[in-house]
């Protein structure tokens, strides 16, 4: 079987709100590069997917210089560096393209956010036919808002709000949704033994 590593919107976009003080895992730039290096060092294939925003002034538009990996993950040469302006890393024609002329069967996704853009990139991979692992604790995600709460609300005010879902909350639910369905879902420690 043909592994590749798909590395999703780890980028210091996210480092620039708010909200990624409340990040379910502010040290998930380290556990992604311990995955890189067990996939390079196994000779699987690693893409690099950042989320881009253009014309927006958001932390997402590339002109405001934050679309780029975390500290500590660099892409080598021959590792494609692929943009999407959607949720899946598949929103694009890149992604497929390389992995399809690798012959590649298997992904492993890690990345920024666990029940976003990770969890509709594993979606989208399981239903193109791919076997999936969610490397769950090489993701990050921030506490996510009851519908119609109020716009504007200080991170304090959100975290304060017993209607809030905490990131704990969000990554057992992916793990819920996705285990069984559309992926095995592993820590770093079992894909790197």
């Amino acid at each position: 079987m043909t592994r590749a590593l798909v590395v999703v919107d780890a980028q210091k976009s996210f480092l620039q709100r708010e909200s990624w003080k409340a990040s379910s895992r502010p040290d998930v730039g380290s556990r992604i590069a311990a995955l890189v290096d067990h996939a390079r060092g196994r000779g699987d294939r690693v893409v690099w997917v950042l989320h881009t925003e253009p014309g927006t002034g958001s932390v997402f538009d590339p002109a405001r210089g934050f679309v780029e990996p975390l500290d500590g993950l660099v892409p080598r040469e021959g590792e494609p560096v692929l943009t999407k302006v959607v949720h899946s890393a598949f929103g694009g024609p890149g992604l497929q393209r390389h992995l399809t002329r690798w012959g590649v069967t298997e992904l492993v996704v890690c990345g920024i956010r666990t029940e976003q853009c990770c969890e509709t990139t594993v979606r989208a991979a399981s239903d193109l036919g791919y076997e999936v692992v969610l490397a769950v604790d090489a993701t990050a995600t921030e506490p996510i808002q009851a519908p119609g709460s109020p716009e504007g609300r200080s991170l304090a005010e959100i975290l304060a709000d017993p209607l809030t879902l905490g990131t704990d909350a969000v990554v057992a639910r992916t793990v819920y949704a996705l285990e069984g369905r559309f992926a095995r879902v592993r820590t770093v420690a079992e894909l790197t033994l």
